[in-house]
């Protein structure tokens, strides 16, 4: 990338931009491969999503505030995101083996049983998702291990992106 097309992406409001499209496309998948293909996610799928939650409003948000209000917000946006990275990092790690996951790790349900003897069903059906196990990989990569690499982009694209704000 050259410096001239690097400087223009981590301006304010394009970075903001493309912090918005990208925390949205991110989230966005997960949700599709829960809801489109069935992927029941776990504990920690769940907790990861919430940074990109927080992050969307504040990135929004840097697009209409002055100046330095938007440094200080795509600053907390970066904060969030590598904060999103960590809890990726932390979820592929338990995912290879590297360390444990939590104890307590299961995912969401399916749809709601119509009665007694479906939710009976269910249960006997049912079993928990494992932190540890996961569901779908890409080059080599979880969804978790991807969210690790995405937040780490995100992040730093919005910390570039508050400095430059901030110094202007």
């Amino acid at each position: 990338m050259t410096s001239a097309l690097a400087e223009r992406l981590t301006a304010r409001r394009p970075a903001a931009l493309l912090i918005l499209a990208g925390a949205a496309a991110t989230v966005g998948g997960a949700l599709l491969f829960q809801h489109g293909f069935g992927y029941v996610p776990c504990k920690l799928c769940l907790t990861e999503r919430q940074p990109y939650y927080l992050a969307l409003p504040l990135a929004a948000a840097a697009l209409l505030l002055p100046r330095r209000a938007a440094a200080l917000a795509l600053a907390a946006v970066a904060l969030i995101f590598l904060v999103g990275a960590g809890l990726g990092t932390y979820h592929a790690g338990a995912e290879w083996g590297f360390w444990p996951g939590p104890s307590d790790c299961g995912g969401g349900a399916g749809p709601a049983p119509a009665g007694i003897n479906d939710f009976l069903r269910n249960l006997e059906a049912t079993r928990p998702v494992d932190c540890t196990q996961a569901a779908w990989r890409f080059l080599g990569l979880s969804l978790a291990g991807w969210n690790a690499l995405i937040s780490l982009a995100l992040a730093a694209l919005a910390g570039i992106a508050a400095g430059r704000a901030g110094r202007a």
